[in-house]
């Protein structure tokens, strides 16, 4: 009866897990807030300068400015526009979705100042003469011509000006939006004669004195685009006019089609590398592995759910986040499952080898998480835009899969294990009959024999260090050379990404570019039949330039071209912050290893990070890949995972430490280095490949833009794995010998009792 309950336990959980995701998981993903990268949209950061020289802008000010665009974000009509105010007097607005980005960035950034002049551009009547929340748009005189009627707060003064214009020759009133100096209406009236539309918005003829307190506007909408013109100056001026000159120092554009291909691309991507992992934790760890997959398709559900939660905006590195973690998740199972395993071979009955695998494994699972968690939480605090969505996502995976791979996954074996069906198949849990001790050998689970005790790992460190040193010191002296092949997010500058249905040829790109008087200083096409093509300028292209670009291509290969722009100053802070990230990071790694364990391992793992990172530089220095700010993502990210792996074994070389707890010769500590590695190497070896399977399936089929990004990971994946095994366990051994070599006495007490407790502590 026990048998059957447990079972059917097991098997209603499961039911119930994926009958919950099958049957919610539309409405959740439908309910997911897309990025600008994935669904298009525009995104601008201003600089909020004075309007006039002498004024001074204050924190006020800045928000005054934030309700102004914000008010004029609803004219726009889009859901759920994103506007913060941002430390040196910013306002990044983020506005997904949205179709007309020209417009959306011309009614932004309109100062919304009305001025009535006459023909020689001498100022009548201004907006301070306005009503607030007057204007309207409507129709002339009871018929179809459409107008916008403005309400004066003083007819007495209204009637003065329209009689000194009606004296006047030429008799005209001209109502101008944002007038600027060098304007003036002889030069727009002459494009108005060629058939051109003027800046002004109107120029009406005053025969005689007005007696109202209204003005009306009309003659130059038609249609229904007139309409939406005279309804958007009309919503402008409601909205109020910006008492602030607004400078645009980072934007980006990203069309529709980009971020609908981008989507579909990196889910397909993400889809396969998800299956092939679970397919392989079925066929490596069996009766757990069908836990594996229980837990983690639970995983992906909750985190999803959590983000929506906390109104999170999925962008294209966040995606690639959500399926990292999965391999996050994938860690923890491994680890307990290998835990497990190691104790059924001693010779312990499954229950027991549940309880003492399940609970020796979870501080190692708590250390290995809380490291990748301060890496992702540096990201956050310094990242922006899609690389803070990344970091949001991140922190969530990481808490979700410690909750499904942690908790969750003990819930559903213990009942598997507890039901007594399994208690004499050990080959469920893939150790079979001839891999089992018996238990009156007293054996423990450091001294059982694994597929790798033939390897030396402290005789290979030695010239593999020396390898490494050498690699170290090639790759400076190309970085010397070759220097990094920073993009516009470190440099400033524009960046114009193409896409079209065919072929698209450099020269012929540059030709166009050159037509419309713009020197493009890179152009190189990527993609499945060169179909899309990256086009770089070194200073930032100014709203009329960026217009024309994505209006001309648009129509000449029916996508809207994405188009970025990074001012110098934007650029120097994003590659400050980005070097001031990776050393609180590294900092804060130190910190923590050398409280959970010694500062010697501290040390040795962030020696080891240090060389993770070098060897992605040097390769991109080398190959002469574009470094962007989702490269600082891609290094955070591997410093997280690299300690993650480095922590495991550390974990293991500690346990090692409390059997010996007094080291009296060299041999020893390189037998703690050997077999701590040994003991560790299968869980090494299946988590990275687990995670190398979804950067590799992002890389080949994922979306262009985060291929850079998955780059990096696979060559710091690789690296880490390297580090972690030939770099910071040996380079431990090595400072380790060296305190031996110091001691009084000749011998080093690595562990000794606390009075209060039975409880060793590292020394």
């Amino acid at each position: 009866m026990k048998k059957r309950s447990r079972i059917i336990a097991f098997l209603l959980l499961a039911v119930l897990v994926f009958s919950l995701i099958g049957s919610t998981t539309k409405d959740i993903t439908k309910n997911v807030k897309l990025g600008l990268d994935l669904q298009g949209g525009f995104e601008v950061l201003y600089q909020v300068n004075p309007l006039d020289k002498g004024d001074k802008i204050d924190k006020d000010a800045v928000k005054s400015t934030a309700k102004t665009l914000e008010s004029r974000v609803n004219v726009l009509g889009v859901s759920e526009p994103k506007i913060q105010v941002e430390e040196g007097n910013r306002i990044r607005v983020q506005l997904a979705g949205i179709k007309d980005q020209s417009e959306a960035r011309k009614v932004l950034s309109t100062q919304a100042n009305l001025t009535i002049r006459d023909a020689n551009d001498k100022v009548l009547l201004s907006g301070k003469d306005l009503v607030q929340g007057g204007a309207k748009q409507g129709f002339k005189d009871n018929t179809n011509e459409v107008a916008v009627t403005l309400k004066l707060k003083d007819a007495k003064k209204f009637r003065e000006v329209t009689e000194k214009v009606s004296k006047m020759n030429p008799n005209l009133m001209v109502i101008w939006m944002d007038y600027e100096k060098g304007d003036s209406y002889k030069k727009e009236a002459k494009k108005e004669q060629q058939g051109k539309k003027p800046k002004y918005i109107s120029a009406a003829t005053v025969d005689q004195p007005i007696n109202s307190e209204n003005v009306e506007i009309s003659g130059g909408f038609k249609g229904e685009k007139g309409v939406k013109e005279a309804k958007q100056i009309a919503d402008l001026l409601n909205s109020g006019s910006l008492p602030v000159k607004l400078d645009e120092v980072y934007s980006t554009s990203v069309g529709a089609q980009f971020g609908k291909d981008a989507l579909n691309e990196t889910m397909l991507a993400s889809s396969i590398g998800v299956g092939i992992i679970f397919l392989f934790m079925l066929i490596y760890y069996r009766l757990p592995g069908i836990v594996a997959v229980i837990t983690l398709s639970a995983y992906v559900y909750l985190t999803l759910v959590a983000f929506n939660f906390i109104s999170g905006v999925l962008t294209l590195p966040g995606l690639a986040a959500l399926v990292l973690g999965v391999g996050m998740a994938v860690d923890a199972n491994i680890i307990m499952y290998e835990r497990i395993k190691d104790e059924l071979r001693i010779g312990r009955t499954l229950n027991q080898a549940f309880k003492k695998g399940s609970g020796s494994s979870f501080i190692t699972i708590l250390d290995a998480n809380l490291t990748t968690i301060l890496a992702a939480l540096v990201l956050f605090v310094f990242g922006e835009s899609s690389v803070k969505g990344f970091a949001t996502m991140l922190l969530l995976a990481i808490l979700m899969s410690f909750v499904t791979s942690v908790f969750f996954t003990r819930i559903l074996l213990s009942l598997l294990v507890n039901s007594n069906y399994f208690k004499k198949k050990y080959n469920w849990f893939g150790v079979s009959k001839k891999g089992r001790h018996d238990i009156s050998e007293r054996l423990d689970i450091h001294d059982l024999r694994t597929t790798f005790d033939k390897i030396n790992f402290v005789k290979l460190a030695k010239p593999l260090l020396t390898f490494s040193i050498i690699t170290i010191i090639v790759g400076a002296i190309i970085l010397s050379i070759f220097k990094l092949n920073l993009g516009i997010d470190f440099t400033s500058g524009t960046r114009v990404d193409l896409q079209s249905d065919n072929a698209i040829k450099t020269e012929q790109v540059s030709k166009d570019f050159k037509q419309m008087g713009l020197e493009p200083s890179q152009v190189t096409t990527s993609g499945s039949g060169n179909k899309m093509a990256t086009v770089q300028f070194k200073d930032a292209l100014n709203k009329t330039e960026i217009q024309k670009v994505k209006s001309e291509f648009e129509q000449k290969f029916g996508h809207d071209p994405n188009v970025s722009t990074v001012s110098p100053v934007v650029g120097q802070e994003l590659a400050a912050n980005a070097l001031k990230a990776m050393a609180i990071a590294a900092l804060g790694i130190i910190l923590y290893v050398s409280f959970r364990f010694e500062w010697r391992m501290g040390t040795t793992a962030v020696l080891a990070l240090l060389h993770d990172v070098f060897i992605i530089v040097a390769i991109f220095s080398l190959f002469r890949i574009e470094i962007d700010i989702t490269f600082i993502a891609a290094i955070l990210t591997i410093i997280g995972y690299s300690i993650n792996d480095t922590i495991v074994t550390f974990d293991r070389v500690r346990e090692n430490l409390r059997k010996v707890k007094v080291i009296k010769k060299p041999e020893t500590i390189d037998m703690i280095v050997n077999s701590s590695i040994r003991q560790t190497m299968t869980r090494s070896i299946n988590t990275v490949l687990t995670v190398i399977i979804v950067v590799v399936a992002l890389l080949i089929l994922g979306s262009p833009s985060i291929f850079n990004f998955s780059l990096a990971l696979l060559i710091g994946l690789i690296s880490g794995v390297f580090s972690s095994i030939f770099v910071a366990v040996p380079l431990w051994g090595i400072f380790k010998k060296r305190q031996l070599k110091k001691s009084e006495n000749g011998k080093l007490v690595v562990y000794e009792e606390k009075k209060s407790n039975d409880e060793k502590i590292l020394v």
